[in-house]
C-alpha cells in the first residue's frame, strides 16, 4: 500500500497522474512536465513534499552531535534561522543521505531529510544521538510545500506576510516553520506546516495564480540548477568529493572529528570526480549511458535530461580524476561529442554556461 501525503486528493482534483515515487503516491505532472518546468522558471509554482521527512533534535549537546554527526559543520551557524546543507556520512565516506538543517536555538536544531532514506536516516541518527543525551523526533504531524519561482515572493507575500523579510537560506517559525530555500535554483520558500492546515494553504496557493508543479519537472529544474538527487549522483558507495560537493566538507577546524572523515581524507589525493556536460549532437542524455575521454579514461552519467530551459540534453557524469573539455558519450549505436561546462546551467532564470 502507496502512503499518500495530505494533499492526495487536492493532486487528484487536479487530474495529475500519479506515481510510485519512494513508496509514496505523488504527482508526476498535471498535464505537462514540461509547461510545469517552464512555469517555474518563468513565474511561479507549489510542490507537495510532504513525503520528505522533518526530524527535530534537541538536548544540551546537540550541536556537539551534529558537528559530529555531519560532515559540514553546524558550528558555523551564528545566526538564528540559518540553514546549512550537509552530506551525513558513514564510517567509509558514502553518502547516507543529504541534507538541510536549520539552527533554531543552542540546544534545538530542525533538519528535512529525503523521503526514500528517513526510515534509515532516522535509525542512524538515534544510534549516535545516545551518546549525545540528544532527543529525536519524526514529526509526521506535518505536512510541506515549496513555492518555487521568479514571482513566489510576490504572489505570496499577502498569504504569508513574514517571507517579505526572510533573507536566502534562512527561516523563521511561529506555527509555521518557513524557509527561504529550495531545489530549482530559482527564489522560493519551503513551508512546514500541521498537515490539517496544508490543504487550505494548496488551495489559497492556487488562488493567488500559483501554479500545482508535478516531480518530472523538480527533476529536470534541479539539474538544471546543478543540484545532485541522493540515489542517482550519490548513495552510500559515493563520497561527497566523488559527487562534486567537496565544498559542502568543512575540514577546518582540523581538530573537529565527524564520522567519514578518516575515509575523505584518504581520497582527496586521488578520487572519481563529477561534470557536467551538454550534448553537442542530437540525443537525450540518460542516466547510466557511458561516457568516454580522449584519454581513454571511461565513466557514466548519473543524470541525464533533456534541459527545457536551454533546449538541449544536459547532464551529470562521474569520470577518473583530470580535467576534461570535451567527452563522448555512447547513446545505442551512436557515439556522440559532449562539452564539460561548470554547473550549474541555469540559476535565477539566467544561463550560466557557454553554449558556442
Amino acid at each position: 500500500m502507496l502512503k499518500k501525503t495530505p494533499l492526495y486528493y487536492q493532486h487528484v482534483n487536479s487530474n495529475a497522474k500519479l506515481v510510485d515515487f519512494g513508496g509514496w503516491e505523488m504527482p508526476l505532472h498535471y498535464g505537462s512536465q514540461i509547461e510545469e518546468h517552464h512555469q517555474v522558471r518563468r513565474d511561479a509554482g507549489v510542490f507537495d513534499v510532504s513525503h520528505m521527512a522533518t526530524i527535530d533534535l534537541t538536548g544540551a549537546k546537540v550541536k556537539q552531535f551534529l558537528r559530529y554527526l555531519l560532515a559540514n559543520d553546524v558550528g558555523r551557524l551564528k545566526t538564528i534561522g540559518k540553514a546549512l546543507y550537509s552530506c551525513m556520512l558513514n564510517e567509509k565516506g558514502g553518502v547516507i543521505d543529504d541534507l538541510i538543517v536549520y539552527y533554531q536555538d543552542d540546544e534545538r536544531f530542525r533538519m528535512v531529510v529525503n523521503a526514500a532514506t528517513k526510515d534509515k536516516d532516522i535509525a542512524w541518527i538515534m544510534h549516535h544521538a545516545k551518546e549525545f543525551a540528544v532527543s529525536v523526533q519524526k514529526r509526521d504531524d506535518l505536512a510541506m510545500l515549496a513555492i518555487q519561482g521568479p514571482q513566489a515572493s510576490e504572489k505570496i507575500k499577502d498569504l504569508i506576510p513574514e517571507t517579505l523579510s526572510l533573507k536566502p537560506f534562512h527561516s523563521t517559525w511561529n506555527d509555521w516553520f518557513i524557509a527561504r530555500t529550495g531545489y530549482t535554483g530559482e527564489d522560493g520558500f519551503e513551508i512546514i506546516l500541521p498537515a490539517n492546515q496544508a490543504s487550505d494553504l494548496w488551495s489559497n496557493l492556487l488562488s493567488n495564480g500559483i501554479h500545482p508543479i508535478g516531480l518530472g519537472a523538480r527533476n529536470t529544474l534541479r539539474l538544471e540548477a546543478g543540484m545532485n538527487l541522493y540515489g542517482t549522483d550519490m548513495d552510500e558507495d559515493c563520497s561527497p568529493l566523488e559527487a562534486g560537493l567537496n565544498w559542502t566538507v568543512a575540514w577546518n577546524p582540523q581538530t573537529r572529528d565527524f564520522i567519514g572523515r578518516k575515509a575523505l581524507e584518504a581520497q582527496v589525493a586521488e578520487h572519481r570526480i563529477m561534470i557536467a556536460i551538454v550534448l553537442q549532437d542530437k540525443g537525450i542524455l540518460r542516466d547510466h549511458q557511458p561516457i568516454y575521454t580522449e584519454n581513454g579514461g571511461e565513466g557514466y552519467i548519473t543524470s541525464g535530461s533533456f534541459s527545457p530551459t536551454l533546449g538541449r540534453s544536459i547532464a551529470f557524469a562521474r569520470l577518473p580524476m583530470g580535467k576534461y573539455e570535451q567527452v563522448k558519450v555512447r547513446i545505442r549505436n551512436k557515439t556522440l561529442s559532449a562539452k564539460v561546462v561548470k554547473p550549474p546551467f541555469i540559476q535565477h532564470g539566467k544561463v550560466c554556461i557557454d553554449l558556442t
